[in-house]
């Protein structure tokens, strides 16, 4: 395992991390996520991520109920949150008011049962709150020294500069870090926009959904086996993610992997780290033998030459900063 700066800033983070999301609290009970978050702690990863709104707080209980049976100490890990979607039937349950980020922050710490967050997120960009007054909630949380860095999770390019403007005017403290959803058929708007952020404003990105729900593993390519999240009622609203025109390129990614001697989300994993910008890939697991297999990706980083990227960039084809 490596380990990358987040953008100009100094903590460092695993270039594989572990997500809880979907899975932990929900899917998955509590004794398999320690097996999962051991795994990945034996290989490296030092940064687990999360957010409020996962299995509605439960997530972050059993991630915190995890850290202190595994006996890990704090200062090794790097652990985030999110606030922005509903947490209650309230009018101010929600969003990116100040008084919603105070109050979602003190349950966040609660449940996962740590004095700070390394990251706080805001999970999505809240147009009924004025940026100052999200910037000023986010800058008065880490002089209380609840947050170390925060972040955003699926803002544009122009909203994370207008952040780290009014950020600058008044000696706040700016985002440091955002959190995309990136992989090798979403692609446009890290490529085009946050790829800047990154290099305008010193934000590091942190990545999720890198195997597009699991399509990019080549496990749907003959149809939505048994036992799978899409084959699960409650994932009905992910099943857009497989078409015919992705499962075609996943056919031929797989001859690619398979020349490569990797499994085909080992090279979906690998991909998203060819790009300096990306500090730590967000994986996903629900057994601890696919955190093994996540994590032998990095065996295959100097694997992806020029000519193999060329070639994969071929089969993609959705390269958005290619001369049409």
């Amino acid at each position: 395992m490596e380990y990358r700066k987040v953008g100009r800033h100094g903590i460092k983070i695993s270039e594989f991390s572990l997500g809880a999301w979907v899975t932990y609290g929900g899917q998955v009970g509590e004794d398999v996520a320690l097996e999962c978050m051991q795994a990945a702690y034996e290989h490296g990863v030092n940064f687990f991520d999360n957010a409020d709104i996962y299995a509605m707080g439960q997530a972050e209980v059993v991630i915190g109920n995890v850290i202190r049976k595994l006996g890990l100490n704090r200062t090794d890990l790097v652990i985030s949150s999110k606030v922005f979607w509903p947490f209650g039937d309230g009018p101010n349950d929600r969003g990116l008011s100040r008084k919603h980020i105070m109050e979602a922050v003190h349950g966040s710490l609660k449940r996962l049962g740590t004095d700070y967050l390394d990251f706080y997120f805001c999970h999505r960009y809240d147009p009924e709150v004025e940026v100052e007054e999200v910037v000023r909630a986010m800058d008065d949380l880490v002089h209380q020294g609840k947050v170390l860095y925060w972040g955003t999770s699926e803002w544009r390019g122009h909203q994370i500069a207008d952040a780290v403007g009014v950020a600058h005017q008044w000696g706040l403290y700016a985002p440091a870090i955002e959190q995309p959803h990136y992989n090798m058929f979403t692609r446009h708007i890290v490529e085009t926009e946050l790829m800047d952020a990154a290099h305008n404003h010193g934000v590091g990105l942190v990545v999720w959904s890198p195997l597009a729900s699991g399509v990019l593993t080549g496990k749907y390519n003959s149809g939505i086996p048994q036992g799978s999240r899409l084959a699960d009622p409650d994932y009905d609203w992910l099943r857009g993610v497989i078409t015919a025109e992705r499962v075609a390129k996943v056919r031929q990614l797989t001859e690619v992997a398979n020349e490569l001697g990797c499994s085909m989300a080992q090279l979906a994993l690998v991909w998203l780290l060819r790009k300096p910008e990306i500090t730590s890939v967000i994986t996903g697991a629900s057994r601890a033998e696919q955190v093994h297999e996540n994590m032998k990706a990095l065996e295959f980083k100097d694997k992806l030459t020029p000519d193999v990227l060329a070639r994969i960039e071929e089969i993609l084809a959705n390269d958005p900063n290619a001369e049409s």
